[in-house]
């Protein structure tokens, strides 16, 4: 079970879910098309050891902001974390993402590096991710053009068609590219999450060079049948990290939350 929370900052909404009481903080950040919630079986193993505050990232769930084509800058999010554990009265922490999540992630670790325990990072974006999730998550079309996407849906997809029939993708990425886009509430989603968390780029000599610094516990976890985010991509990042443990589940991209889940408390 869960409590609910909306907190106010800069005019804009973020909406979170809290589980559990334990004595360690864990703030935890989900996919692309999911929301807060979706952490809840991860969450069911972790209560009696952490409190969580499992966020809605914006354009998901219940947060929301409020100025439609500004990107949300490295500042604003440093800016909100250190308000939040500082209401929560919050010292130190750790943190988990998963996919787009990833991204929120790192920049809380390049905003707070100092706080930071432990970082759990599943199949991540922001580290190196494959071009055609890229495609439907932060469009590298030009902006308007990408824009009239939302009411002209026909674009997206003939360019779909096109890339299938010549066969330069594999099947699973395109469906779930695809996905992504097939209502317009989607679209929509999909277009102002790339204006707004565009901004969220890292240098993965600087996040190594952290985590081995501030000598911060990582685990990162990859599925086997995962085509988005691959193990290959992720060595971007594990080249510059003296010291992390890498866990490969039998699991595609989307059922990866689980899978985790099953293997911490499997090894408990």
């Amino acid at each position: 079970m869960s409590t609910t929370a909306t907190v106010q900052f800069q005019n804009h909404q973020v909406h979170y879910h809290k589980y559990g009481k334990g004595e360690k903080v864990l703030l935890a950040f989900h996919g692309f098309g999911q929301s807060g919630s979706d952490f809840e079986p991860l969450a069911d193993v972790l209560v009696k050891e952490y409190t969580i505050y499992s966020f809605d990232l914006f354009y998901h769930g219940k947060s929301y902001w409020n100025e439609l084509d500004t990107p949300m800058t490295k500042a604003f999010w440093k800016d909100f974390i250190h308000d939040f554990i500082r209401t929560h009265h919050i010292e130190n922490f750790s943190l988990c993402g998963f996919s787009l999540g990833g991204k929120f992630v790192l920049a809380t670790l390049e905003a707070h590096p100092e706080r930071i325990e432990k970082v759990m990072l599943l199949a991540p974006d922001g580290i190196k991710t494959n071009a055609w999730y890229s495609l439907a998550t932060y469009p590298v079309l030009f902006k308007n053009y990408f824009k009239s996407m939302i009411v002209k849906p026909h674009r997206f997809f003939n360019l779909i068609n096109l890339v299938k029939k010549a066969g330069l993708v594999e099947k699973g990425i395109l469906k779930f590219a695809s996905s992504q886009m097939n209502t317009r509430k989607k679209r929509r989603r999909v277009y102002y999450a790339w204006v707004v968390f565009k901004e969220l780029s890292f240098s993965m000599k600087k996040i190594g060079g952290l985590i081995n610094h501030h000598k911060i516990d990582m685990h990162m976890f990859l599925g086997t049948h995962d085509k988005i985010i691959t193990e290959k991509g992720m060595r971007n990042l594990l080249r510059y990290v003296q010291d992390y443990q890498l866990h490969i589940a039998e699991s595609g991209h989307n059922k990866l939350i689980e899978k985790v889940a099953e293997h911490l408390k499997n090894t408990k």
